[in-house]
């Protein structure tokens, strides 16, 4: 009965969230008034609606993002939905606290430099790793170092020690690519975390003393040259003088859809796929684009650049050549897909090796 409805106020007491807010989730198609008077525009709510409110209003507390949010109060009961994108909420959540006691355990670090310069010396922290595991990292992001003389800190490869993991990465700011290597004698206590930016020369000297990867590596980061010992070999050199840039929110993504299938279906497809020319950026040079869909199946496709796919086709275009140099890390695998929309990046994964992948930064379709 209309009698039974809340005025917005009312709402806006009972729930904990303010007129504004319900106002702005009105307009966000989150959660919609019962009833909207035609000539004054008032909003009222249904009785059962509190319960949503509230749970919004909770969400809205822990940061979720306004797309899981609808996603939360439109799963249907029973279907597991909402606590799954919950649960992925509270790992982003996790992952962010992690990663800002590492930076906090850097900072303390600078800290005491800059408090103390004659006397904090930086750490040295000495680790042993497979030599294979190493070489196929550097393998697998290799491709992606950077080469414009205008941003030196992106030529090399960024060899990122946390505790007992050791990760690769390499960034041209259109593609990045990422390895993850087990460290075999972690270094110990909470601060025992150090990064450098390997030349690309010492990576490539270093992939060379690896060879087949027989044996382990002997590396050593931190305070003076970068260190490899292997096979009775040595090989040093001086990390770059650069702050690298933060990789690990591109770690973390959303993906609207998910595909897996073989690398050489997609090499296949993508090699005879019809292309266009298109600038990669705003002042990015001009690269052949491939377009990625899905089918009325639901199976990944490539699409002509110049098809209108429809207001609710999901289109990713991406630099073909870029997307090709990202499979052979793959080899003959299974590779997921995961897209996130026309303007989120492409992750390309290796369900065998979960720690190595790299994302493709898309490429603007002309509207």
């Amino acid at each position: 009965m209309e009698s039974d409805l809340r005025s917005i106020g009312e709402l806006a007491r009972d729930s904990g969230l303010s007129v504004s807010a319900l106002r702005f989730y009105d307009g966000a198609a989150v959660l919609a008034p019962a009833r909207v008077d035609p000539h004054t525009g008032y909003r009222w709510y249904a009785p059962d609606q509190l319960a949503d409110a509230r749970l919004l209003a909770r969400l809205r507390r822990v940061g979720l993002p306004l797309a899981d949010i609808r996603a939360v109060l439109g799963a249907a009961p029973g279907t597991g939905t909402a606590h799954r994108v919950v649960d992925a909420h509270l790992r982003r959540l996790e992952d962010g606290l992690a990663d800002a006691r590492r930076e906090l355990s850097l900072i303390r670090r600078l800290i005491d430099q800059r408090e103390s310069p004659m006397t904090a010396a930086p750490a040295e922290y000495r680790c042993t790793v497979p030599a294979r595991e190493l070489a196929e990292a550097l393998d697998a992001v290799r491709f992606a170092v950077g080469g414009d003389p205008e941003l030196p800190v992106l030529s090399g490869v960024l060899f990122d020690l946390d505790g007992g993991l050791l990760r690769l990465v390499a960034t041209d700011r259109y593609r990045m690519a990422l390895a993850e290597v087990p460290v075999a004698d972690a270094p110990a206590g909470p601060t025992a975390s150090a990064a450098a930016i390997v030349p690309t020369v010492l990576a490539d000297a270093v992939r060379a003393l690896l060879g087949s990867g027989a044996g382990t590596v002997d590396l050593t980061l931190g305070a003076g040259p970068v260190r490899f010992e292997a096979g009775g070999h040595r090989i040093e050199g001086a990390a770059l003088e650069h702050d690298y840039p933060d990789y690990r929110a591109l770690v973390r993504l959303d993906p609207v859809r998910r595909v897996g299938l073989p690398a050489a279906e997609l090499r296949a497809a993508v090699e005879a796929a019809a292309t266009r020319s298109l600038p990669s950026g705003p002042h990015g040079a001009a690269c052949e684009v491939a377009v990625l869909t899905f089918d009325e199946d639901g199976r990944l496709a490539l699409a002509a650049p110049d098809a209108d796919g429809g207001p609710d086709a999901l289109r990713v275009a991406v630099n073909r050549d870029f997307l090709l140099e990202a499979l052979p890390a793959a080899g003959p695998e299974q590779l997921v897909l995961e897209l996130g929309g026309p303007i989120a990046p492409l992750a390309i994964r290796t369900p065998a090796h979960p720690g190595t992948f790299s994302i493709l930064m898309p490429v603007r379709l002309p509207s």
